[in-house]
């Protein structure tokens, strides 16, 4: 079997969806590349100064997408994987306190992205940028590592005709 170009859904002969774990990498794949896009449009506006009329949507559009991938790691595929592999709790919790930690971040962000308009200073919005970023990378990379391949062996019913909340894209979602 060939990998699976992007966004593409992998199928068994009777129709099962496969390749989670592979999914997952490619929205965190987007995820950065919006965090990317996000950074670009906050640097112009702290830069030059003319702020993008979109940029506060952008940051809420990109914080919300963040927000429903982790409620739906949360909600939806961890509790099939801690099931199937009790072995990865430990892990699958670390991972839900990394979710509380970019939520905070997130959550700061909101509010300096919505107040460059006043007197913000730069620093600080970069900065929460770089952190979230940081938070971003680690957690990814650290989750793609350690629920991947488990991922990619479960057979989750009502998993099977649809895209799970927490491997949508704002695309897709």
């Amino acid at each position: 079997m060939e990998a699976p170009e992007h966004w593409t859904t992998v199928e068994t002969p009777d129709g099962r969806l496969l390749a989670f774990g592979n999914q997952l990498i490619e929205v965190h794949l987007w995820l950065r590349e919006e965090l990317a896009a996000l950074r670009e449009n906050v640097e112009a506006y702290l830069d030059d100064g003319a702020r993008p009329r979109e940029l506060r949507a952008h940051c809420l559009t990109f914080c919300s997408a963040l927000n429903r991938h982790h409620t739906g790691e949360d909600d939806g595929a961890f509790p099939e994987l801690a099931e199937r592999f009790p072995e990865l709790r430990p892990v699958l919790d670390e991972l839900r306190r990394d979710h509380r930690l970019v939520e905070d971040s997130l959550r700061r962000l909101e509010a300096l992205v919505g107040g460059l308009d006043q007197e913000t200073d730069p620093a600080r919005v970069r900065g929460e940028l770089d952190s979230l970023a940081a938070l971003m990378e680690t957690h990814f990379v650290y989750e793609e590592k350690r629920i991947v391949s488990a991922l990619n062996a479960l057979n989750v019913p009502g998993w099977d005709r649809s895209r799970p909340g927490f491997l949508l894209t704002d695309e897709e979602g």
